[in-house]
């Protein structure tokens, strides 16, 4: 009976740890992370008789988590390109509506801005038309301040959320090593901690969401988390911590660092993956060349402008004066130039002055000094190093429409700084210009045939193409007018004063010829035409007219002009294709992390639920699964109610 009764009571407790493993599995049907377990049974030990080998029951030998570590690989991997992903689609899906926006982007303002141009053109005398140019001048730099205020809101926000994400991924950290120290200490026992393996994995799954690792397991159960290009996060039960600083480069953005033990490290460059990851690259991809390029467009417009205002007269006679703010003043030059913290002299001041608007990229560039005068420049976009360049040199070093020149302190070999030419520029442009009848519409000089003239020979309006800017309206009053004479006899044109280009100057009759006049520095083009006779003769004279809008109708090609990107021989492009591209580039980027969140969602669905089919808990088979061993439970006290009656029945033989 004794042998009986082991049978049945071991069947008993087979059957108990079957349901209480079942019921584990219930009640963990929705924590995130749980892999199935089953319990393992197996018979124990037959004795030996004189009949053979009888069994003694069965007992449960170990509880198997029902786990695959390849699908657990591939969720984590498609975790972390997701998370990637999404955090970078969030910003795009931002820029692209701030750009393209009606209300926010630049075009709608450029359009209004050259359109009341045009309807200051059609009566430049008129005040209200030249009040309602300048008002559109305002809006316009209002566009690109609350661009600029956008972006720069943006950058901050990241910087918060990256600090936030780095505060989480180090307690994440600290998780995972409090997880190995007890799953080392448990597993010495000689059994697996299954639900602690499974929290361990699940925490690794969240810090892949927030940053991209790799994961290597060490032979005692624990695991090593790495970062970046190999930097340890994770080593056995230590943990290292990441957080943020503000950039050694750039102050204005945080950078990501890893503290471990003693020592600190700069990983932000190093980072791909997670959340951060998404962050990083957009920041660096995406939101550094949108400043860029809205910065460069705001110089050029202003630049532009007002070097055509310098140009023309305004309606009381002076030279124009500017309409924006000059592109180098000391606001906006004091945030092009950046030094590192451990730079030799901390009160050491780069000046970078902008030569040429045309030339202008959309780059940033790190100075690195050689010496206390010679210095290298490398070109971030590209990492194209020129130089090196003199310091003391005159005229000061240029290079993509910009100068270098140091305005305060001293430096000294392995100094370095970073150079933003127009990452901040749209957030101080601004018009300067208050009175109406200040805007130069008109130009400096004008021509007329003689009324004696007996040819049918005719003269265009010159064209300023050389000279100071602004004009001085005084001295070119003083050398105006110069009389221009025809001579049939030798065909050739002539000057009371100053120059003509070609000399001599040979005019063909009935063809267009080309004049340039060139009196005290200032040069002229014209155009003349007809059929002149010996002794006509026509003049250049200082313009005196309010109603001439001839230096406005050059302001108003400046809207198709190719005045951008002509760096290198480049052909270059005008405002509204300038920032046409960037609304280009800003919607393709949009539309590309568009589709890889659904491709990577997808992906990450697909490992999910290969996961689940091997890990996942089923209710439907734990439901057959409890009744399977409600009924092996009850069979096994069956057996044990048997062996008690046989017990019985014996004991009643011997009374």
């Amino acid at each position: 009976m004794a042998d009986l009764f082991g049978i049945g009571l071991s069947g008993l407790k087979s059957a108990q740890t079957q349901l209480s493993v079942t019921g584990q599995n219930i009640s963990n049907v929705n924590t995130p992370g749980y892999s199935r377990q089953t319990a393992v049974q197996s018979t124990q030990l037959p004795t030996f008789t004189g009949a053979g080998y009888i069994g003694n029951g069965s007992k449960v030998v170990d509880v198997d988590r029902i786990y695959n570590q390849f699908l657990t690989n591939q969720v984590r991997s498609s975790t972390s390109s997701n998370a990637e992903v999404k955090a970078f689609q969030s910003q795009m899906e931002q820029l692209n509506t701030l750009v393209s926006s009606s209300a926010t982007g630049i075009t709608p303002g450029l359009q209004n801005y050259f359109d009341a141009l045009q309807t200051a053109i059609e009566d430049p005398s008129n005040l209200p038309a030249r009040q309602l140019f300048l008002s559109e001048a305002e809006g316009l730099a209002s566009r690109f301040n609350t661009v600029q205020s956008s972006l720069a809101g943006q950058n901050q926000f990241i910087g918060q959320q990256m600090s936030t994400l780095a505060d989480q991924a180090s307690r994440l950290s600290a998780t995972i090593a409090e997880f190995n120290d007890s799953i080392a200490k448990a597993a010495a026992n000689g059994a697996q901690p299954n639900d602690l393996l499974d929290s361990r994995d699940e925490a690794v799954r969240e810090l892949s969401k927030l940053i991209g690792i790799s994961v290597v397991p060490q032979d005692d159960n624990q695991i090593n988390v790495f970062v970046g290009s190999g930097q340890p996060l994770v080593v056995g039960s230590e943990a290292s911590t990441l957080s943020v600083r503000n950039g050694a480069s750039d102050p204005s953005r945080v950078d990501v660092v890893l503290t471990s033990g003693g020592s600190t490290q700069d990983i932000t460059s190093l980072l791909s993956g997670g959340e951060l990851g998404g962050l990083v690259r957009y920041r660096q991809d995406v939101l550094d060349q949108a400043m860029n390029s809205i910065g460069r467009l705001s110089l050029s417009i202003a630049n532009e402008f007002n070097q055509q205002q310098g140009q023309g007269l305004d309606r009381n006679g002076n030279a124009g004066s500017l309409l924006f703010n000059d592109i180098n003043s000391d606001a906006l030059v004091d945030g092009r130039s950046r030094a590192r913290a451990n730079n030799s002299d901390p009160n050491a001041k780069l000046d970078v002055l902008i030569t040429d608007t045309s030339q202008l990229g959309t780059s940033d560039y790190e100075v690195v000094f050689s010496s206390s005068t010679e210095f290298t420049v490398r070109r971030t976009s590209d990492n194209k190093v020129t130089g090196p360049y003199d310091l003391t040199s005159a005229p000061p070093p240029e290079l993509d429409g910009i100068s270098i020149e140091l305005s305060a302190g001293s430096v000294g070999a392995g100094d370095r700084f970073l150079l933003t030419p127009t990452r901040y520029a749209a957030a101080n442009i601004d018009v300067v210009m208050t009175e109406p009848q200040e805007l130069a519409f008109a130009a400096p000089a004008s021509s007329d045939a003689n009324l004696d003239n007996r040819g049918t020979g005719s003269i265009t309006q010159p064209v300023l193409t050389g000279g100071p800017s602004p004009i001085d309206p005084a001295a070119l009053q003083a050398l105006l007018p110069v009389d221009l004479s025809y001579d049939s006899a030798t065909g050739e044109l002539t000057s009371s004063s100053g120059t003509l280009t070609p000399s001599p100057l040979v005019i063909t009759p009935g063809q267009t010829n080309d004049v340039e006049l060139t009196v005290g520095g200032y040069t002229f083009s014209m155009q003349m035409s007809g059929r002149p006779k010996d002794g006509d003769s026509f003049s250049v004279n200082f313009n005196t007219g309010v109603a001439d809008n001839r230096n406005a109708l050059v302001m108003s090609e400046l809207q198709t002009s190719k005045v951008l990107g002509k760096a290198n021989g480049a052909d270059g492009f005008s405002f509204v294709d300038g920032y046409g591209d960037l609304v280009q580039r800003v919607a393709t980027f949009t539309a590309q992390a568009r589709t890889d969140a659904e491709s990577t969602g997808a992906v990450l669905q697909q490992a999910t639920n290969n996961r689940d089919s091997v890990s996942a808990v089923s209710l439907d088979e734990e439901a057959a699964n409890l009744i399977k061993f409600e009924q092996y439970y009850n069979a096994s006290a069956q057996v044990i109610q048997v062996a008690r009656s046989l017990f019985d029945t014996l004991l009643s033989s011997i009374r």
